[in-house]
């Protein structure tokens, strides 16, 4: 009896290791945090948003705020009702579905005159950004997620192991 339940705790931590092993959390602007005369665009340029990540925003209570947008408000600056706002200075978003994302800040002219505006593109949770173009020199692929993906494995593969001998 003891080795079923072993083997369904093991089952059900297969399907959610993956989850938590995978998502990163991601702080807006860095150490800036989320403030004007930042440039997100290239900020968000550098990394690789998935299904299941973070993205929490930084700055002062009071100083800003941030709005989930689509589109056409992110590039007009148009800022939603003050009640969807977000504004703890501390504000967790997880990235709950792939595709753009657009997040503005609704304080006086932030959005239209400072820049303080993001968008990223979601990616699914396996999925990888597009190749970059073709470089003789680049180096063998060994990316951060490439390890994390083969620790991942390793460590279902040892608890396969562990299941089969308290059978």
């Amino acid at each position: 009896m003891a080795s079923k339940r072993f083997v369904g705790t093991m089952a059900i931590l297969a399907f959610v290791l993956p989850v938590v092993a995978m998502a990163t959390e991601f702080t807006v602007g860095d150490d800036q945090g989320w403030t004007i005369n930042f440039d997100y665009e290239a900020w968000a340029k550098e990394k690789v948003f998935h299904v299941g990540d973070k993205l929490v925003f930084k700055y002062t209570t009071g100083r800003h705020n941030v709005f989930k947008v689509n589109g056409t408000a992110f590039t007009n600056c148009t800022i939603p009702p003050a009640n969807e706002a977000l504004t703890t200075g501390n504000d967790v978003i997880i990235l709950a579905a792939p595709g753009r994302k657009w997040y503005i800040c609704g304080v006086n002219d932030h959005c239209a005159n400072y820049g303080q505006k993001l968008v990223i593109t979601v990616l699914e949770e396996s999925e990888s950004p597009a190749p970059a173009p073709s470089n003789p020199t680049a180096p063998a692929p060994n990316s951060a997620h490439g390890i994390s993906g083969s620790g991942y494995q390793l460590l279902m593969a040892a608890m396969v192991a562990l299941a089969f001998l308290a059978v």
